[in-house]
């Protein structure tokens, strides 16, 4: 049975190792040494996992600035995929942002990963004609 909760403290190691299984090329900045102390200061009630006999097997946060939502860290361990955990975290997060008033939640995709494409799909996500762009601060 896989439960999806708000992460804890005691979820650390597992987040840890499951984000460097998911995304071994994750910038430093992305990490979870890094993340999760961040995502902790700021709406910490957004970062969910899903837990397998108490091990962590997925991963989801959610950021909501007033106006849209948005999904971060969309992971779920290579032993765990095809199971609807992915779409239970996903579940969980556009929940909580829908109670927060978000009417319109936004997500990346790496253009190379057409099986998260479709994933996303799936669960009526669409492609958007938009340039993503960023600056490090």
């Amino acid at each position: 049975m896989v439960a999806v909760v708000v992460y804890q403290p005691a979820h650390f190691e597992g987040v840890k190792a499951l984000w460097e299984e998911a995304f071994p090329d994750y910038a430093p900045y992305n990490r979870a040494e890094q993340a999760i102390p961040a995502k902790l200061d700021e709406q910490p009630e957004l970062l969910f996992v899903a837990e397998q006999d108490g091990a962590v097997v997925g991963t989801v946060m959610a950021g909501y600035d007033g106006h849209r939502g948005w999904l971060y860290a969309v992971a779920v361990g290579a032993a765990h995929r095809q199971r609807g955990i992915g779409a239970a975290l996903i579940g969980a997060a556009e929940a909580a942002l829908k109670a927060r008033g978000c009417v319109k939640i936004n997500l990346q995709v790496l253009e190379s990963n057409p099986a998260a494409i479709g994933f996303y799909e799936r669960l009526g996500y669409a492609v958007e004609p938009r340039i993503s762009m960023g600056k490090h601060c």
